[in-house]
């Protein structure tokens, strides 16, 4: 029923696929308009909002559990958890 469709981002002006399952979501929440910015521009958008709001996000130093190499995180880090990089905090998870 639904095909991935390119559409040009109204903020950066680049292309970008609204995939078919995208799509399926969006109708399936009632959402009536189709994106109008990439999710690098919606991305930043939500963060320039929260900023506005919350003020900027404190980040702390750390160091990757996993690989050892410097990190920053948004909570303070406990001696007692393992902190882990994105990359390798992505690779837990299962993505």
């Amino acid at each position: 029923m639904f095909e991935d469709r390119v559409l040009v981002c109204k903020d950066c002006g680049k292309e970008f696929v609204f995939t078919a399952g995208e799509q399926e979501f969006y109708a399936q929440n009632d959402f009536k308009n189709d994106p109008a910015r990439c999710p690098a521009c919606r991305k930043a958008r939500k963060q320039q909002r929260s900023e506005r709001l919350n003020g900027p996000r404190e980040m702390f130093d750390a160091v990757c559990a996993a690989c050892g190499k410097p990190t920053k995180v948004p909570f303070e880090p406990k001696n007692d958890k393992p902190v882990y990089c994105s990359e390798c905090f992505a690779k837990r998870r299962g993505r």
